[in-house]
């Protein structure tokens, strides 16, 4: 057995073969994987083997693709067969708001290449006469999909990796990990049988690492606690069974006719697949508690849980109803197993927070699905530095340790686990664990109709609804179309437009960096010319493949003095990137200091062509009508001020592309704030304003987003932001950035779509002659131009301003133009207004 390698893999389910085969295939030799038990003993044993391409995420979707395409090529390479019955995916609707999600879906999976087709009810009938379709509206059908025998993939892609060079390694615990600098030590432990369970010997060695991945599955609270890190992964109970024979499907089949494809019924919360001349039928049900919040039993092993048959009752009657000859049907086995989750449902893919060269994929709730696109895409961002998708979704550093927790952990993994088959609203809010973070005026805001958010645990006004509105209001306003929110969004967004209004943006991830070494390192670092003294920039930093990675903006407090601002969702994944970085050119340029200040200040940005006016009745100073004129606060500026007795460090620029400033002031004194801007803003009109109308108004003036627009597939120059990248001087990336030239562009769209629905930036973009020529990924309605507006990707020969193109919305196509950059105030006039 070696002891020295270039990457070790732990955990040897299907994720983890994954990894390593992929690793070995890009070119790395000495790729080691240590299992503790045996390959597949862990949740891969118990899996239903489902291979579904549905996803709402982009990113998702080009894992799942890829996992489907490659394990159709895993018995020609190995010679093993990996058990894939393509017998395709039907997704079922019994009312048309399902139907809606999978129009949505449906403009997503055609930017990432993913086929599918839609059957009514009579269609599904036809084809499928055991079905019982009088409650459906329709179905979406995928027939490249199906299921897999999960241990045969596992041990397929073993033998591939094994082909490849990887050595693997059984009955080996990793106990502990120690970085020397350079390399991982790891300390293992064999293990060994002993009255039917699975212990620790005396026998130890220490493997030596240059790269770690973790793919511990049921196990990653123990490798959380080993490393030192906090990560939400925890198993949620998966309940599925096995039911006997069915004698019409029986007849069926020897009657010549085709295995069913998997049948999904979303609306009953369960989904079925044929097992020899039989059902399968798995439930996604309310009430699954998570287990092993502390890690796992040693003394649990390919063991399952008890059946609640109460819990699935009334989804195993559906059943009976969705397919009647199975009605007499009996219960053969069952299956209730752990399956590990996260919050929101996507794995943790990529660098641990704080730690070099260790790499983490955990948290796969669908890990037969994904294993084979999480190994193909992680292995190009450990041997590249990137992938070629951006896997800032699926980062380990979207839950900061912080404040994420065990017990929030816990509670939205199993809120996860039952919303896999609630509708998936673009709009969608999750209740468990919330509120959690909330700033002072949350109260407030509150009080006066606010409809929160969740922004990294951070409660932050979505919009600004009616004062009496029941608890659901929100939950009924959900919609795929025009919701019932969309009309308070609509007077918000003019009133920031036509007056003023008020915003809380204190979510905002806030940095302070300072030290003798701070220029130069934020030189380096970001792309963009560094600003004067008591002045601003908009800037980038690049990833090593030119893309962007974190868009800033930066105040200069002083001559090594720097306050920077970046997207609110992203507090530890900014954190990690600038730490590391700085670190590793600390001996260069000199000693630097960086303070994360994002819960020391809150913000409010107050925008709107009356705003100045509000501001004039507040500021303490000796000329008030002069002190926010042009000549002594210009555009693109930052001054501290005094608003009645709250010192503001105030910031002259707005989100919205209206005038207006950031007023970022300590947290302790919010509320003193919020209630002086609210007592002077009545007499102007001021109108709270909430996230939804922001983002509809940074469209207009085609402000990127992070998340978005601006991501880790994409570079500055490919984002269309030539004026903010300096080529004139080196920073981080450039070579590549310049290499990379543009191969598609962002610009924004002004779309004549239907009357109740508004493009939510997942929808595919087509020339008029019908071929596919990008996506948007921004979305929403104008008030500026009383249509529908999108900002998105499209082959540069079409990022030209009138270009007409077609968006898809709700399976039709729709008429678009590709407008100026800024339609709304081009010139800038509006937000450089003296006064």
């Amino acid at each position: 057995m070696k002891t020295q390698v270039k990457a070790l893999v732990v955990g040897g389910g299907a994720v983890g073969t994954s990894i390593a085969y992929h690793l070995a295939k890009a070119g790395w030799e000495d790729v080691m994987l240590i299992e503790r038990d045996e390959l597949t003993s862990g949740s891969t044993w118990h899996a239903a083997g489902l291979l579904p391409l549905f996803n709402m995420s982009y990113a998702t979707t080009h894992i799942h693709k890829y996992s489907v395409d490659f394990y159709k090529t895993l018995e020609e390479e190995t010679g093993l067969n990996a058990g894939f019955a393509v017998v395709g995916n039907l997704r079922m609707a019994q009312t048309q708001e399902r139907m809606d999600e999978y129009m949505l879906y449906a403009s997503t999976a055609e930017t990432c290449d993913v086929d599918y087709e839609w059957l009514t009810p009579d269609q599904i009938k036809e084809r499928w006469p055991l079905i019982e379709t009088g409650d459906l509206k329709g179905a979406i059908y995928h027939t490249e999909d199906g299921y897999i025998n999960p241990a045969d993939v596992t041990q397929a892609m073993a033998k591939g990796a094994r082909q490849r060079g990887v050595e693997i390694v059984r009955k080996l615990q990793a106990d502990a990990f120690h970085w020397t600098g350079t390399h991982w030590e790891v300390t293992c432990t064999k293990m060994v049988e002993k009255g039917g369970n699975l212990v620790p010997s005396d026998e130890q060695v220490v493997i030596t690492a240059e790269h770690v991945v973790t793919a511990s599955g049921n196990h990653a609270q123990r490798t959380a606690k080993m490393l030192g890190i906090k990560m939400p992964a925890i198993p949620v109970e998966h309940t599925f069974i096995v039911m006997d024979k069915d004698p019409e499907l029986v007849k069926w089949r020897e009657a010549g006719n085709p295995e069913h494809p998997v049948v999904r019924d979303a609306d009953n919360e369960s989904y079925a697949r044929e097992e020899r001349g039989g059902w399968i039928l798995g439930i996604y049900e309310r009430g699954a508690p998570a287990q092993f919040e502390h890690g796992v039993p040693d003394s649990f092993r390919a063991d399952l849980f008890p059946l609640d048959l109460d819990r699935i009752a009334e989804q195993y009657m559906a059943m009976a109803e969705r397919v009647p000859s199975c009605a007499e049907s009996g219960l053969k086995d069952d299956f209730n197993g752990p399956i590990c989750y996260t919050p929101d449902g996507n794995p943790l893919v990529g660098p641990a927070p704080g730690l070099r060269n260790m790499w983490l994929a955990e948290g796969f709730s669908f890990g037969i699905t994904a294993a084979g696109g999480t190994g193909y895409y992680l292995a190009q961002m450990m041997v590249d530095g990137e992938a070629e998708i951006d896997m800032a979704s699926l980062d380990p550093k979207r839950y900061s340790s912080n404040w994420m927790t065990t017990e929030f952990a816990a509670r939205k993994n199993e809120e996860c686990y039952e919303h896999v088959y609630i509708l998936h609203h673009p709009d969608e809010e999750r209740p468990a664990a919330r509120p959690l973070r909330t700033a002072p005026a949350f109260d407030r805001q509150k009080a006066r109709g606010a409809q929160f958010g969740w922004v990294n645990g951070w409660e932050r006004p979505n919009y600004f609804g009616p004062l009496d509105a029941p608890e659901n209001f929100d939950h009924d306003a959900r919609s795929f179309r025009r919701g019932g929110w969309w009309q308070y969004a609509v007077e918000e967004a003019k009133a920031v437009r036509e007056g003023v209004g008020l915003i809380d943006a204190t979510a905002f991830t806030k940095h302070v960096v300072k030290g003798p070494g701070a220029t130069q390192f934020l030189d380096w670092f970001t792309c963009n010319k560094l600003p004067k003294v008591g002045r601003i920039n908009l800037t980038y930093a690049l990833t090593v493949a030119g893309t962007t990675r974190t868009e800033y903006t930066i105040v200069r407090n002083g001559e090594n003095n720097y306050y920077l601002v970046s997207a609110g969702a992203w507090s530890e994944y900014d954190a990690d990137f600038l730490r590391k970085a700085a670190e590793d050119k600390m001996e260069e340029f000199g000693y630097i200091e960086i303070q994360d200040v994002t819960s020391q200040w809150g913000v409010f940005a107050i925008a709107g062509p009356k705003s100045r006016d509000v501001l004039k009745e507040v500021i303490v100073d000796a000329d008030p009508e002069t002190a926010l004129s042009n000549k002594r606060f210009p555009w693109l500026s930052a001054k501290q001020i005094e608003l009645g007795m709250c010192p503001v460090n105030a910031i002259r620029v707005a989100y919205t592309g209206e005038l207006g400033w950031e007023l970022h002031h300590p947290i302790e004194m919010q509320n003193y704030l919020f209630d002086l801007l609210e007592k002077a803003g009545e007499k102007h009109g001021m109108k709270l304003v909430g996230a939804r109308a922001q983002n509809w108004l940074r469209q207009e003036k085609s402000y990127r987003a992070f998340g978005n627009e601006l991501g880790r597939d994409a570079t500055p120059l490919e984002a269309d932001l030539p004026r903010f990248v300096d080529l004139e001087k080196d920073f981080h990336g450039k070579d590549k950035l310049v290499e990379t030239g543009v191969r598609v562009k962002c610009c924004t769209l002004l779309i004549d779509g239907p009357a109740d629905a508004d493009p939510w930036g997942r929808e595919a973009l087509y020339a008029e002659d019908g071929t596919r020529v990008g996506r948007l990924t921004s979305g929403g309605y104008s008030v500026a131009f009383e249509k529908s507006i999108g900002m998105g990707y499209v082959r540069p020969e079409f990022a030209v301003e009138g270009t007409k193109l077609r968006v898809k919305i709700q399976d039709k196509l729709w008429d678009a133009v590709v407008t100026c950059d800024s339609p709304y105030d081009p010139k800038n006039a509006v937000i450089r207004k003296d006064g």
